[in-house]
């Protein structure tokens, strides 16, 4: 990468904010051949583009986005157990699990709350 571009990435990197598509489409004119060097970067991991879905190198959704803007960012913990989620509405939920794979707690935005520890 020449010069000018490393800078015009790492302001991106540094400004860039859910959505990410809809961003880097709209606010950064980045063509959809730059939008895996700017998540990966994002993410600070290896990833791979599918549509508006974003994977990690275990194939786990850890970003998916809607034409309109709406977006779903997702969290996991070692064995693939889904531990948290947020979506651009403000919904979110955070969840534990054993070595086992067994749900031991579980609270979302709305104050649901589920405990087995």
């Amino acid at each position: 990468m020449n010069k000018k571009y490393e800078r015009y990435i790492s302001y991106i990197l540094n400004d860039i904010k859910p959505p990410y598509f809809k961003n880097m489409i709209d606010n950064y004119g980045l063509s959809p051949n730059e939008y895996e060097l700017v998540l990966s970067k994002v993410y600070n991991k290896s990833i791979t583009i599918k549509g508006r879905n974003v994977y990690d190198t275990n194939n786990n959704l850890i970003y998916h986005e809607y034409s309109n803007g709406y977006w779903i960012k997702y969290v996991y913990d070692n064995n693939g157990n889904r531990i948290y989620s947020e979506g651009s509405d403000g919904y979110w939920f955070k969840a534990e699990y054993d070595d086992n794979g067994n749900l031991m707690y579980y609270e979302n935005s709305t104050g649901e709350i589920e405990d087995y520890r």
